[in-house]
């Protein structure tokens, strides 16, 4: 085993402040992904599936032993108005909030960002009857 590669496996912290470039295969949809194209030093997620694995307790400590894989679950804007995916870990519940990358997937970062209108918490339905309630004729024009 080289130095680099010593310095990897056992330097606290190591990918804070190193680029993430290994190309490695996907756990969830097996798709290989490579660092190139991510607009970024860091990989964390595929591009594809968007998921990740729960091997951090901090950003780039790779401290956790969980080892669970972590779901995209949410999207949301940050300050700056750029997005981040919310990930949860399917073993532990851990979830954690990773920048998108320019790569990832349009189409399923648009079906995260629309599913809570996709499937709300109360039946559609309804709606007339609660815009009522709050005052409002209920109407659809």
């Amino acid at each position: 085993m080289n130095r680099e590669n010593k310095r990897k496996l056992y330097e606290k912290g190591y990918y804070k402040n190193h680029a993430c470039n290994e190309t490695f295969t996907c756990k969830v949809c097996g798709r290989e992904v490579i660092p190139e194209g991510a607009g970024s030093n860091h990989r964390n997620h595929c591009p594809n599936c968007l998921s990740s694995l729960h091997v951090d307790n901090e950003p780039g400590d790779r401290a956790c032993d969980c080892g669970g894989y972590m779901d995209a679950i949410a999207v949301w804007v940050r300050k700056n108005g750029e997005w981040a995916i919310i990930h949860r870990c399917r073993q532990c519940g851990a979830m954690s909030s990773n920048r998108v990358a320019a790569d990832d997937n349009p189409m399923k970062l648009m079906s995260i960002a629309m599913k809570p209108l996709t499937s709300p918490p109360f039946p559609l339905e309804r709606i007339e009857e609660m815009t009522r309630l709050m005052g409002g004729e209920g109407l659809f024009e």
